[in-house]
């Protein structure tokens, strides 16, 4: 879980009046002052390990190229030559099969990405700001300085007025049951499902890997095993059920799926992301902990995933990339997006004034990792060169930040809040286009915590922007804290499957958003 907008509450004196304000310390680290260079290291590890692939590249390109060069001649008397030499035609054919055992036994198996979904909830379960704040304030349990907190905070969220909540958080008094918490995630898993079954015309019986992650609902049976039972999976399925992990707990899924994927021949795999926010409503008074009530919406994503070579000609995209950073060794990065319960006994979830920082910290060595692998050679020599000199000359040279946007067409940041999306605008030199998707994720449907990067990818298909070739980058950020980022190649001209979220709204968007 992860939140964008962290604020602190100055109470006037004898105003009673709350102010929000974002600290400065709070904003990310200018990656320009500090870059590691063991990151960059780990990198090249990941770089390396594929090293024996990269190998044969060149040796199959030179023996092309000689090939082609010689004519009938030459052949005849290679011919001959060999045909007189029983010892050179040996060591020959076992070098070729040693080479070809050994490329397609490291070769990692591709895995496409066939479609996905996201769930959109019924008109009903909107909640404007109006509706919220009434809401709030009729259930009894916030003072007049939380209420009017929680009015500034939505001002400056960056939500608009169609985001959803549960149905229970409609109800006056709320009802956050255990029965209205199943009722919650079964609509939004079984939404999701119902329409990538229609669109991929895949059959249930045929997933063999499901992966359900959801952080702060994880009954029994599991959520995974409700799947199963709602869609009668077959009985050897391998399912997975991830809990706490927070907002990027959906590119860990991915990765969970990738690595199954490997193992497990000719099969496919589905991934579900989404929160349950029915039974982790704050009804307390905690500054806080009342900022994830203001952010937090409806939402779910269900991905279908392949390792079958057939499935190529159809699928949209190609997994090209996974790249994990955890942070969980520092305590305060453990610390920053904590469940707990405040002084009166009431759960919810605790943000840290050192969220931002944490965030800054980890995003920079997630991206000093996936540089290696993505960008091109030129921008790794600019970075090399100036990285150099400061460390080898201890020279007060800025280290070149790589054009990112060299490397990916387009950038599906988790829309956990308004002030990341801004910050990584900033410090990575992106473009207002480069934001939009996060942007207007954000403002139509709010924080869905791991599935809102789905909806990025739907926005932007949705526009028509996705062409052969493209690269998409999705990066999240979730509590533990962790920094996860997926890098997905288009296989075609992507256009938008039915029944998508912004089927019926595309139109609309952008919308101008306040300051």
């Amino acid at each position: 879980m992860n939140q964008g907008a962290v604020a602190t509450a100055n109470g006037g004196s004898g105003t009673g009046s709350v102010g929000v304000q974002i600290q400065q310390s709070r904003r990310l680290p200018d990656f320009l002052q500090s870059v590691n260079l063991k990151y960059v290291k780990l990198g090249y590890h990941y770089l390396i390990s594929n090293l024996l692939t990269l190998c044969f590249i060149p040796l199959i390109a030179a023996i092309s190229i000689e090939a082609s060069q010689m004519n009938l001649d030459d052949l005849r008397q290679l011919w001959l030559h060999l045909q007189y030499n029983l010892v050179s035609i040996i060591i020959c054919s076992a070098i070729l099969v040693f080479g070809l055992t050994v490329f397609v036994m490291t070769r990692p198996r591709p895995v496409y990405l066939v479609d996905y979904s996201c769930y959109r909830a019924p008109d009903h379960l909107k909640a404007p700001y109006g509706s919220f704040l009434e809401h709030s304030r009729l259930t009894g349990d916030f003072d007049e300085s939380s209420l009017e907190f929680q009015r500034k905070i939505l001002e400056r969220s960056g939500l608009g007025e169609e985001t959803y909540v549960p149905q229970a958080m409609h109800n006056i008094p709320p009802t956050p049951s255990m029965a209205a918490a199943r009722e919650e995630a079964e609509d939004v898993m079984y939404g999701a499902l119902d329409i990538l079954f229609r669109n991929t015309k895949v059959n249930p019986k045929d997933i063999g890997i499901l992966v359900v992650n959801c952080s702060l609902f994880n009954p029994t049976p599991s959520l995974s095993a409700m799947i199963v039972n709602k869609y009668k999976l077959r009985g050897n399925i391998r399912s997975f059920n991830l809990g706490g992990m927070g907002c990027s707990a959906g590119v860990i899924a991915v990765d969970l799926a990738k690595d199954l994927l490997q193992v497990h021949r000719n099969t496919y795999a589905v991934v579900v992301s989404t929160e349950n926010i029915t039974q982790n409503w704050y009804f307390g008074n905690k500054k806080s902990m009342l900022i994830p009530n203001c952010l937090f919406r409806v939402g779910g994503s269900a991905v279908l995933l392949s390792n079958k070579s057939k499935d190529r000609k159809r699928a949209k995209y190609k997994l090209i990339h996974v790249v994990r950073t955890h942070k969980g060794a520092d305590d305060k990065a453990f610390r920053c997006v904590y469940q707990e319960q405040d002084d009166a006994g009431k759960t919810g979830v605790s943000l840290s004034k050192d969220l931002m920082a944490i965030a800054g910290g980890a995003l920079k060595t997630n991206i000093t990792t996936l540089g290696p692998l993505v960008l091109p050679i030129s921008e790794q020599l600019l970075f090399f060169t100036t990285l150099l000199v400061k460390k080898l000359f201890n020279a007060s040279v800025k280290p070149y930040i790589p054009d990112f946007k060299l490397a990916f067409d387009h950038f599906c940041i988790h829309a956990g809040g308004r002030a990341v999306i801004d910050e990584l605008e900033k410090n990575l030199q992106l473009l207002p286009i480069h934001v939009e998707a996060s942007r207007m994720t954000l403002h139509r449907f709010g924080n869905t915590s791991s599935s809102s990067i789905w909806y990025e990818l739907a926005y932007i298909e949705a526009k028509g922007r996705i062409r052969n070739r493209n690269r998409v980058w999705q990066i999240a950020f979730g509590s533990g804290f962790k920094c996860n980022s997926a890098v997905w190649q288009a296989l075609r001209n992507v256009k938008p499957s039915s029944n998508g979220p912004w089927e019926d709204c595309i139109d609309n968007y952008p919308v101008k958003l306040s300051t």
